[in-house]
């Protein structure tokens, strides 16, 4: 059996969300694994010093950055002017980027729900259209969002945060069952917590690190490499028949039972 069924060699991805935690860690994997990186990240500096870092660390790959807000529709659209002037090849899409605000459902303005849902719904669902057209140019290509197991279950991270990663797995069904067609392939990943910065304060609570870990068969708070490896798996060739799941990487919380 061909070893590049492992490889993304040729293969260039975009990566939203790229220049921490999960992000950051999906770029470095699927550059690891031969392909090269699009990475999109709303911090200008703290961008470019993560695509300096990799490229040193990957010299043989072309690492490329633009700053944008996903949330806002424009900035969208000029990530994809950007990758047009390039004239950049692209095969794999990671809609990475999100966000939240955790507060009990009746302390949310609505216009607080509206940005977490343009943020984190609206973002993978317009740079997926936007992006079809290139990933079309190609025989197999892939899309995985990432979602969470608040989208899943209930967790105490607020319900219009829930509702969005729910709608982003529901996003990933419809869209793998539309776009097969295409010979474009789309799944998602659904963390529990991940030591990242935006879990920081969070697991800083030693109380409820205990409430979560008793709840966690496999005992501890998973990385963001471990996220990232699922990624990269999905996007492999060798993922060439899994298409519509959604994958969870949870240390086993969601089968957690009493």
């Amino acid at each position: 059996m061909p070893l590049s069924r492992w490889r993304l060699d040729g293969h260039t991805a975009l990566i939203t969300g790229a220049s921490r935690g999960i992000g950051h860690a999906c770029a470095r994997e699927l550059l690891l694994l031969g392909a090269d990186a699009l990475l999109v990240a709303r911090d200008p500096e703290h961008l470019e010093a993560v695509r300096q870092e990799l490229e040193d660390e990957f010299p043989a790959r072309e690492i490329r950055a633009v700053a944008a807000d996903l949330a806002d529709p424009e900035q969208r659209l000029e990530v994809f002017d950007w990758i047009a002037d390039l004239g950049a090849e692209l095969h794999l899409i990671v809609n990475n980027v999100g966000g939240n605000t955790p507060k009990s459902t009746l302390a949310y303005g609505e216009d607080e729900v509206r940005a977490l849902f343009e943020l984190n719904v609206m973002s993978a669902f317009a740079i997926s259209r936007l992006a079809h057209p290139l990933l079309l140019r190609h025989a197999a290509t892939a899309i995985v969002n990432v979602a969470s197991v608040s989208g899943l279950t209930h967790v105490r991270t607020g319900s219009p945060y829930g509702l969005t990663k729910a709608a982003l797995a529901q996003l990933t069904r419809n869209l793998a069952c539309e776009w097969a067609v295409d010979g474009i392939r789309v799944n998602a990943v659904a963390p529990w917590y991940i030591r990242t910065q935006r879990t920081r304060g969070a697991l800083a609570d030693a109380a409820y690190v205990e409430e979560v870990l008793a709840r966690t068969p496999l005992g501890r708070v998973g990385e963001p490499e471990e996220v990232a490896a699922a990624v990269a798996f999905l996007c492999l060739p060798a993922a060439s028949y899994i298409t519509g799941e959604c994958v969870a990487v949870d240390g086993g919380f969601l089968r957690y039972g009493f």
